[in-house]
């Protein structure tokens, strides 16, 4: 579960750096929960073809985020906003991390 979740945060931060093949086998995996078999059948494509997609897809996530650390920073905005009492100024913090 902690993979997904992480994988998860780190495709949503940096979903608009991958192609368009890395997006939506990445999210037919993770988002839509299908499995490499299911993805392969409906594009037509061996389940080999799948797996490296999204074995090659995380390392670039993974490198993405140690470049530059955009997940780690939301991560520890969210936590500091738990903390913060004024509503307002709340709301605007959350709107810029969107």
């Amino acid at each position: 579960m902690e993979k997904f979740v992480y994988f998860s945060r780190l495709f949503d931060c940096y979903r608009n750096l991958l192609s368009e093949n890395e997006k939506k086998t990445f999210s037919a995996y993770y988002e839509e929960n299908l499995s490499m078999q299911e993805i392969a059948e409906i594009r037509k494509i061996s389940k080999s073809a799948i797996g490296s997609t999204i074995k090659n897809t995380e390392l670039k996530l993974v490198n993405y985020e140690n470049a530059l650390h955009l997940q780690a920073k939301q991560e520890r905005m969210r936590k500091i906003l738990k903390h913060i009492t004024d509503e307002k100024i709340r709301q605007e913090l959350e709107k810029i991390m969107k």
